[in-house]
């Protein structure tokens, strides 16, 4: 067995081939790829588009630039292969207001300090968890207090995840809309209702294609879809099935996953888990290459996890001029994150330099909601972290 990325490891390939491209050259970082590490071709290659997606996108930020991630950790079901801190509504329906009212009251003081420090909000990033889980109405006062407290005037985009198609319906699409977001996530994962079942999601491929068109209705012109290469019971052909599927909606952007089995997942703690090194990922994640490609969404982004089928990656494909931009901030660590809700993590980017440091928020909810004074008190560290350096960047 030969692994495509060879001795590779790490979260940010496309992060090594820009350092060494600019110094060395392109065709040059190349074949370092190829001789050194031991990577083949076309993920060399692969590199190579992916890092002059990124560059496009990281030349836009500014020493005063800052994204905003916004944490709702509810779902309507936890998916068989998900680790992340997320729970079901049903389960969690007692304690999701007091955690909205709490997020509010966050999203009001990290606005508070980012307005004192004069950054400039480029995105806006909404995610989970499912935030079209809670009610509409929660939805509505959740975004709205975003737009109360953050300057929305200038931002290049702002996301709402809207991933489960069995949680989109027209009254929240258009309370999403009206907000102000550029841009949403419907996500089937797999177009095979049998894979659906087999995951532990609660929508067919219909609901997800009734979903997508209800969202072009309301006036969506920027949405995103995700897939996940390598699904338990998913089989090469399926999946090439679920990309044409999806192709023939049209949306802007799809993102491609490959299946990474955690820890954590309901997958992995049954023993039902796909091969890691063989199976078919590989031939869907190549034949999602080339007919993306084909139909004119280009790699722009790229990150790797472990433990993952084939060793493989998740690539972002868009249309020109539809690639998400906090998608690309976020993994290039490109400037500082604030993140609000419960497992956030605030991310501090010196504003002239290559320094992190992290601010993290409680894991659960009930702990988010229990020990909240003490996440404001964390919070405080921002303002003492941009006065640090930017005295000494002066």
């Amino acid at each position: 067995y030969e692994s495509d990325w060879g001795i590779l490891t790490g979260i940010r390939p496309t992060k090594l081939f820009s350092g060494l491209s600019e110094s060395i050259g392109e065709k040059a970082a190349v074949s370092v790829f190829r001789k050194e590490y031991l990577c083949s071709l076309k993920k060399a290659r692969l590199c190579a588009a992916c890092s002059k997606g990124e560059e496009r996108i990281t030349a836009l930020s500014r020493p005063e630039s800052f994204s905003l991630y916004v944490s709702v950790p509810f779902c309507p079901s936890r998916c068989a292969y998900c680790s992340f801190v997320s729970h079901s509504v049903e389960r969690a329906k007692a304690i999701i207001p007091d955690y909205l009212r709490l997020l509010k009251r966050e999203l009001e003081y990290t606005g508070g300090i980012a307005k004192k420090l004069g950054l400039k909000l480029e995105t806006v990033y909404v995610g989970g968890g499912t935030p079209t889980s809670i009610t509409a109405g929660q939805l509505d006062e959740l975004l709205a207090s975003i737009k109360e407290n953050f300057d929305l005037s200038g931002i290049r985009e702002f996301t709402v995840e809207a991933g489960r198609p069995d949680t989109v319906d027209r009254q929240k699409l258009e309370i999403i809309k009206r907000s102000g977001a550029t841009r949403i996530s419907i996500n089937p994962q797999s177009m095979n209702d049998d894979v659906l079942k087999a995951i532990g999601r609660r929508h067919t491929a219909k609901q997800m294609t009734d979903a997508f068109l209800l969202a072009r209705e309301v006036g969506f012109n920027n949405i995103n879809t995700d897939l996940i290469a390598g699904l338990t019971g998913d089989t090469a052909e399926s999946f090439k099935e679920s990309l044409e599927k999806v192709l023939e909606l049209d949306p802007e952007s799809v993102t491609v996953h490959a299946l990474s089995v955690k820890r954590a997942a309901d997958i992995t703690r049954k023993g039902d888990l796909p091969q890691l090194a063989f199976g078919p990922a590989g031939e869907m994640v190549e034949f999602a290459r080339k007919t993306l490609e084909e139909n004119g969404l280009l790699p722009y982004y790229m990150y790797r996890q472990s433990k993952t089928v084939g060793n493989l990656e998740n690539v972002g494909y868009a249309k020109p001029g539809f690639e998400g931009l906090y998608n690309v901030y976020i993994m290039d660590e490109t400037h500082t994150v604030l993140a609000c809700g419960a497992s956030a993590v605030s991310k501090l980017k010196q504003p002239c330099g290559n320094n992190i440091e992290r601010i993290f928020n409680f894991k659960y909810p009930y702990e988010y909601i229990n020990r909240f004074d003490e996440i404001l008190s964390r919070k405080e560290k921002i303002e003492a972290y941009y006065d640090k350096y930017l005295k000494r960047d002066k």
